[in-house]
């Protein structure tokens, strides 16, 4: 579903992407875990085609990023990026006209499920509070690829859980779904892989099961272990 060849990123003189090659298949939920700085932001970007000006080969749904992939790419960044005077009403009007895969049916039933008012206007919601309308608005269309960024930051731990029961009970097997998060523990089991990044080069991809049963230690703590020195 996604392919990536010799992808570099500098942004002046800093390098971002180093060199890095790597293939998602569809049917994988994926963790993009690494320390604040690692190029996990870029790197989603990249793939949405938000970012450009990069070295290498980016294929996404078999194009090279685009129009194309944009209508079959769904991304959450990790960032207040929905009008502050809008309410959820307006803004589905507004996916709808812009993604013809957007169901704003889902869209209300996820507020719903989130106890979200959708007449409340972003600007008086809390953090938290918008990034579940950002959720439900991602995944309320019916894309190929899913991109979140530190999609549970903001939230509190008690909503955590039905955030995860979301991602899952959402999620087709016909899609790939990567996710960018520094809260490792909290959503590690819905992971079918994990990528780790760090000074903007993988330097682990691999199966969580074989992660489990060949070192014998969860996903947290392999992290803890090869970031045990980076600021996370």
């Amino acid at each position: 579903m996604i392919q990536i060849e010799n992808l570099s990123k500098n942004y002046g003189s800093k390098v971002v992407l180093d060199d890095i090659s790597a293939t998602f298949r569809s049917g994988k939920i994926i963790g993009l875990l690494g320390p604040n700085g690692a190029g996990k932001t870029t790197f989603l970007k990249i793939l949405a085609g938000v970012a450009g000006d990069y070295k290498g080969v980016v294929r996404v749904g078999g194009f090279e990023v685009g129009p194309k992939t944009k209508e079959i790419t769904s991304y959450s960044p990790d960032c207040e990026y929905l009008p502050g005077w809008m309410s959820l009403n307006q803004i589905a009007k507004v996916y709808s006209d812009y993604f013809s895969d957007f169901n704003s049916e889902r869209a209300f039933m996820l507020a719903e499920r989130f106890k979200l008012d959708p007449k409340q206007k972003i600007k008086n919601m809390s953090k938290g509070m918008q990034e579940k309308i950002q959720l439900a608005l991602t995944l309320s269309r019916k894309a190929q690829i899913y991109l979140l960024d530190e999609p549970i930051g903001g939230v509190d731990p008690a909503s955590r859980a039905a955030i995860m029961d979301l991602i899952i009970g959402e999620y087709r097997e016909d899609a790939v779904m990567i996710i960018a998060t520094h809260l490792v523990s909290d959503i590690e089991n819905i992971f079918d892989q994990v990528m780790f990044m760090d000074n903007g080069k993988i330097s682990l991809f691999e199966d969580v099961e074989k992660i489990r049963m060949d070192k014998n230690m969860s996903v947290d703590a392999l992290f803890k272990e090869v970031f045990a020195c980076s600021a996370t």
